[in-house]
Order: structure tokens, then sequence, then C-alpha cells
């Protein structure tokens, strides 16, 4: 186990250090999130298999076309 010190600059961000990138994996592009437990904060990168999967959640709801299932799935399928 390290320790790193680290500067906060004046937008909250932080340069996460070399070796830790290195030892999570983490390159440019990638995901991380901080976890809170009991009164700490880990640093954890989020793993492709996290990322591939899709929030839906603010799509409930939303659609506006007054069709059945079955009328939007022959439309889709090019069916009369």
């Amino acid at each position: 186990m390290g320790r790193w010190a680290v500067r906060v600059t004046s937008k909250g961000q932080v340069t996460i250090p070399k070796a830790i990138r290195h030892k999570l994996g983490i390159t440019p592009h990638s995901e991380v999130e901080f976890v809170e437990e009991r009164g700490r904060v880990y640093l954890r990168k989020v793993s492709d298999r996290e990322r591939r999967r899709v929030d839906f959640s603010h799509l409930v709801g939303s659609a506006s076309v007054k069709m059945s299932t079955d009328e939007i799935l022959r439309l889709t399928r090019g069916e009369e």
C-alpha cells in the first residue's frame, strides 16, 4: 500500500499518479468512480462491462407515438 499526496486545482481536479494509473489500468478516456465506505473514499476503475451497460431509465415514459407494440414491429419489419 502506498501513499500519494496530490494538490487539488481550483476546479476540483487532481492528477492521478502514474503508478496508480498503471496499477489500475487507467488510460485516457477510462471511467473511474469514487466509492465512499465507512468514512473513506476509494477510487476505482469502471470495468468495460459496466461501461457497456446503458441506462435507459431517463427514457421511460418519453415515447409520444400512439401505436401498439405490434404496429411498431410491423412498421420496423417493413410489413404492411
